[in-house]
């Protein structure tokens, strides 16, 4: 399970250092098939979600087994898909066209999200970090004791 935020810096080339304590669990929980390998693809709140590739085949499969009204999020999810690799120095380029999705340039946030992660532009997350602690708590929150 991943969780904890990140603020980071993409390189000159659009490239993201995968936080050392993620690329670990990544590289355990894969055991050999799939290790170093993600999934990137576009999240309906405005950022990127990250899957490790073993995640992204389930959620993938969730995704296609969707009725004929659902295509356009078909499209959105599946059809934004980039497969990427961890290299050798622990980094993974986050294409032109998702970035630009996005609205990500240079500082990002990169939150652990159970079994998966979100991938932010800084600036937005912030925005809207701060928007919704504004906000009252939805209605699932209800019943929940801190």
């Amino acid at each position: 399970m991943f969780q904890g935020a990140s603020s980071l810096s993409l390189d000159a080339k659009g490239r993201l250092s995968v936080p050392t304590r993620h690329r670990d669990v990544l590289a355990s929980e894969a055991s050999g098939l799939g290790a170093g390998q993600l999934t990137i693809t576009k999240h309906p709140h405005g950022c990127l979600m990250v899957f490790p590739r073993p995640e992204w085949e389930k959620f993938r499969e969730r995704i296609a087994a969707l009725p004929m009204d659902a295509q356009w999020w078909k499209r959105i999810f599946l059809g934004n898909a980039m497969d990427v690799e961890i290299d050798a120095t622990g980094r993974v380029l986050i294409s032109p066209e998702l970035r630009t999705a996005a609205g990500i340039s240079k500082d990002v946030m990169l939150l652990g999200m159970g079994r998966h992660f979100e991938l932010w532009d800084k600036t937005r997350y912030e925005a809207e970090e701060a928007q919704a602690m504004q906000a009252r708590m939805p209605d699932a929150f209800k019943d929940f004791s801190f």
